[in-house]
């Protein structure tokens, strides 16, 4: 083997190379000529990189931890989704503080998505009637902020983080009247319930003129059709009275206690 032919083997074998923390570049692919620790002490430049890839990534995490440890401690509760469009002198806004008073008073706090409208309502019954009232709220161009009866509040950035949180401290869902919000987070929790992400986790729809339709179509064309099966159609609870709803609440509550 010449000796060329060695030189070249061996800048094949052994590229030049440089460290970015856990990442190599080799071939001609290196990085600038300083260190990181350089760059962040040394620079003065324009803000872009608040808003690249990496940096949203530490932002998720740091909404995963503000909400872990917000949450952490919460005692049962029951996620309540509804319109932020109701009025305060509409009936479902009454229904809405209503069934935010019977949870609390069942010893649940109550979590909703911390907005007006049906929100309000339910954060304002579980906070009148003694209970912890609780606000996961959302960035949005067209919404105020957590409404005044939050008494725990969280604000989040995407969407993703604060449908975990409304999952992982809850027991339960109940939906009120709403638009497509309130569809988002039904759907999303059913699949959950379906693929056993999550176990005794009982969604109920709360008005029968209002989910009527939606059950019957479920019944009637995705179950009919094969897409679902009957346990999965059993999944949703129907029902105009708060004390059913309540007590759906309880009976899974205690099932899952039961095996935990």
């Amino acid at each position: 083997m010449s000796e060329a032919t060695r030189d070249v083997r061996g800048d094949n074998e052994h590229p030049p190379e440089r460290h970015r923390g856990p990442v190599v570049l080799r071939r001609g692919r290196q990085a600038e000529d300083t260190t990181t620790d350089q760059r962040l002490l040394d620079s003065r430049g324009p803000s872009d990189w608040v808003h690249t890839d990496p940096w949203r990534v530490l932002r998720i995490q740091a909404e995963f931890v503000e909400g872990f440890g917000a949450l952490a401690e919460v005692p049962r509760a029951v996620t309540v989704f509804g319109s932020a469009r109701t009025p305060r002198d509409h009936p479902e806004y009454q229904l809405g503080r209503d069934i935010g008073g019977a949870l609390a008073n069942a010893g649940f706090a109550a979590i909703t998505g911390g907005g007006p409208g049906s929100m309000e309502a339910v954060n304002r019954g579980a906070s009148e009637a003694g209970g912890l009232s609780i606000g996961l709220g959302i960035e949005l161009p067209f919404e105020q902020g957590l409404n005044p009866w939050v008494d725990l509040g969280v604000n989040f950035r995407y969407f993703f983080t604060r449908k975990t949180m409304f999952v992982k401290y809850a027991q339960a869902f109940i939906c009120l009247p709403g638009g497509f919000g309130t569809l988002d987070e039904l759907f999303e929790a059913l699949t959950l319930v379906q693929t056993k992400k999550v176990t005794k986790f009982p969604v109920v729809l709360f008005g029968s003129a209002y989910w009527g339709g939606l059950y019957d179509w479920v019944r009637g064309t995705v179950l009919s059709e094969g897409k679902i099966g009957d346990r999965d159609a059993a999944l949703l609870h129907v029902t105009d009275d708060i004390d059913d709803a309540v007590g759906v609440v309880l009976e899974a509550y205690k099932a899952w206690e039961d095996t935990h």
